[in-house]
């Protein structure tokens, strides 16, 4: 059995390597890693972040977190803002591969392959109106299992207990919702302990899949605005986000583009033409 599939290469976006790539690239990428895994060629867990503008910038700023996402498998860009980006930089045809779209391609693949998955994230009882509504979409959808952890740093314990629950529910792919950059952090700490797992960081989606919070109808998504959307339903939790932080792409963008920027040798700055 061969499997031949690379991962998409990245664009160096302000420091971070981007993928240029789409849902079904992802899909069947994460298709072949399971195969790999279930044909018996065992690896590390694989992991692949969904980034925004806020997470880029939250990257640029700490160190670690850049190296995080410059060493995952694939970074999809999940804002406009990137695909705008990843555009002006010559990927021409770069689409957005949103993270809540994105859960729902590789829990229709993991239906129709029987691939087991696990739910990262979220409280009780938002899991479980997760769970109802993807089995309602997706009924022959294996969720192995899930896990709602506390709102603090796990203990040593905890992340031991939380590694074995994985392990034995025979995961293999594990969707994380929790926030940046929590849940990078998260997949990143835990690829050797899950080898042959792929980790997704979803964010968000959990909340809009389990119907708690709304998503931004599609023409303000397309036209980048979701923030705004954003902003309006969670004022007190995003304000800090949305006028503090992610303002500060648009400049270091242009730098980048004039050649000014120190770029971070890690992020690539492979040049396409898609």
């Amino acid at each position: 059995m061969t499997f031949q599939l690379q991962t998409p290469l990245k664009q160096n976006v302000v420091g971070v390597g981007v993928s240029a790539t789409s849902y079904e690239e992802v899909t069947a990428i994460c298709r072949n890693w399971i195969a790999q895994r279930r044909a018996g060629f065992p690896s590390r867990a694989r992991y692949i972040c969904v980034a925004s503008v806020h997470g880029i910038i939250t990257a640029r700023d700490d160190r670690r977190v850049r190296e995080i996402l410059n060493q995952a498998d694939i970074v999809t860009p999940d804002g406009m803002p990137l695909v705008w980006a990843l555009r002006s930089f010559g990927v021409k045809k770069q689409q957005r591969v949103y993270g809540p779209q994105l859960m729902l391609h590789l829990c229709k693949s993991a239906a129709e392959h029987g691939h087991r998955v696990f739910l990262y994230g979220g409280t009780r009882e938002s899991l479980s109106d997760l769970r109802t509504r993807l089995l309602s979409k997706f009924p022959s959808l294996v969720i192995a299992g899930q896990y709602s952890p506390p709102f603090r740093p796990l203990t040593n314990p905890e992340t031991e207990y939380v590694r074995e629950v994985i392990r034995e529910s025979e995961a293999e792919l594990v969707f994380v919702g929790i926030s940046t950059p929590k849940q990078e952090q998260w997949m990143h700490a835990n690829r050797e302990a899950l080898p042959g797992v792929v980790m997704i960081g979803v964010g968000a989606a959990f909340d809009f899949h389990a119907g708690r919070v709304r998503q931004a109808p599609a023409w303000i998504q397309r036209n980048g605005l979701e923030w705004l959307f954003r902003l309006a339903m969670e004022p007190a939790r995003l304000w800090r986000r949305y006028l503090l932080v992610t303002p500060r792409f648009l400049p270091l963008w242009a730098l980048q583009r004039a050649g000014l920027l120190w770029q971070d040798p890690q992020a690539g700055a492979a040049t396409l033409d898609r």
